[in-house]
This record gives C-alpha cells, sequence and structure tokens, in this order.
C-alpha cells in the first residue's frame, strides 16, 4: 500500500518564467542565429540531461572555475548542435556570457497540473514531500507559489550532504515520513537522478516525460501529467 509520494521540483512541479527556450532564442539573436524558441527544446533536454549525468558522477558545485565554465559552454554547444548552429569558440563563450545575465532574470513557476494533483493526493491521506537537489532553502518558496499547505516536508541535498541519484536524500524521506521504500513513490523528469536514484534504495520510481522524450524507457512507469500519479496509489 503506498503512503508516501514524493517528487521532484524542477520541470516536476515547477520550470523557470520566462521560458529559457525564449532566453536562448533571444541571445542566439543578438549573436545573429535566429532560431525559434520551439527548435532549442530537444537541444535544451539533451543538455539537462548531460549535465545532470555530469553532475551524478561528480558535483558540479565542487568543480573548479574552468571545469563549470567548461561544462556550461559544452552546455550551450549541445542545445547548438540540435539547432543546425555551427558556432565559433567565440560565439559559444559570447552565449555563455549573454546566458548568465539573462538567466537573473529567471523564476520559478508551477506547472498548471501541480496544485490539483497535490490537493487530490493530500485528501487521500498521503504523505507529499518535495526532494531537490537545489542547494537553498526551499520551504518560503513552496508557501510563496501556494504548494506549502499540501507538502509533509522537504529535503534538499544541502540538508543532507549529497545530491540525487545518491542514497541519503531519499533515505531521508523515507524517515521523515515514517514509510518503508515499498510503500513510497518518487516522481521525477530525470531518469538518472530520479528513476535510478529512488529505485536504488527500494522506492518506486515513476518517470514524468512532459514532452514525451523518453520513449526508449520501459523499465518503469513513464506519464506525460501529474495527473496520472493517483492511478499508481489507489
Amino acid at each position: 500500500m503506498i503512503k508516501a509520494v514524493f517528487f521532484d521540483w524542477f520541470n516536476t512541479l515547477a520550470h523557470y518564467y520566462p521560458p529559457r527556450e525564449e532566453l536562448e532564442s533571444q541571445a542566439l539573436k543578438e549573436l545573429g542565429f535566429d532560431v525559434s524558441p520551439k527548435s532549442i527544446s530537444y537541444g535544451l533536454y539533451l543538455g539537462d540531461k548531460h549535465m545532470y549525468e555530469e553532475n551524478a558522477r561528480r558535483p558540479i558545485r565542487d568543480r573548479s572555475l574552468e571545469e563549470q565554465t567548461k561544462l556550461y559552454a559544452g552546455f550551450h554547444r549541445i542545445i547548438l548542435k540540435e539547432t543546425g548552429i555551427d558556432a565559433t569558440d567565440g560565439q559559444v563563450m559570447q552565449l555563455l556570457t549573454r546566458m548568465f545575465q539573462l538567466n537573473a532574470s529567471m523564476k520559478f513557476i508551477l506547472f498548471d497540473d501541480v496544485i490539483e494533483t497535490l490537493k487530490s493526493l493530500k485528501t487521500q491521506g498521503l504523505k507529499l514531500a518535495l526532494l531537490t537537489n537545489l542547494q537553498t532553502e526551499v520551504n518560503t518558496m513552496c508557501r510563496e507559489l501556494g504548494i506549502g499547505e499540501y507538502l509533509d516536508f522537504t529535503v534538499t541535498s544541502a540538508e543532507v550532504g549529497a545530491d540525487k541519484p545518491q542514497p541519503p536524500i531519499f533515505l531521508k524521506a523515507l524517515n521523515l515520513a515514517h514509510v518503508n521504500a515499498a510503500e513510497a513513490i518518487h516522481v521525477g523528469d530525470q531518469y538518472q537522478n530520479d528513476v535510478l536514484g529512488a529505485r536504488g534504495v527500494g522506492i518506486t520510481p515513476i518517470l514524468l516525460d512532459r514532452a514525451d522524450y523518453y520513449k526508449e524507457i520501459t523499465d518503469c512507469p513513464r506519464i506525460h501529467s501529474l495527473s496520472e500519479v493517483s492511478q499508481f496509489v489507489k
């Protein structure tokens, strides 16, 4: 019997506004490349996937400034490759610099299916929690976005000293929820961080694939909206 549902944060409960696709498109146009936001989406997915894999290998924040710069430049190269742009090293660094500037204007907003899903699950008596690799305090943000009342607790990688997919963040959530692994579900958008991480401690993973990019994944439930989570707790 499922007694607790844990959620990832970025691209699961919330996303950036203005959308990163729009900002990347704006920055590229400033460099002379006319690329639509829509055509950038898949490149962003691949870039994110690469960065999460790198972070799982060794936290990016623990690397040198030179290594971090190289990684972020590589992130944008992936996007450029997917949009068919053959940029010079100088243009990539210009893009990187401009995106750091534009990213300062971004804030988190919830996906449209979040509130109703959390409300529905809460009425079923389930323990609900947020598990995130964010290094900052998140409870204030959750209250401001209107989901604090539905969450029993939050766990950040800063609190446990390890990022997903490492076990500590999942084990802390199980402890706080007072449930065993077989009684919990974890929902997230990243296969390595969320699916493999949760499964590694015995929690049932659900992959949230809003854009239908993970077609090759068949070893766990794959959903396209949070509203589908309810079918796994009955």
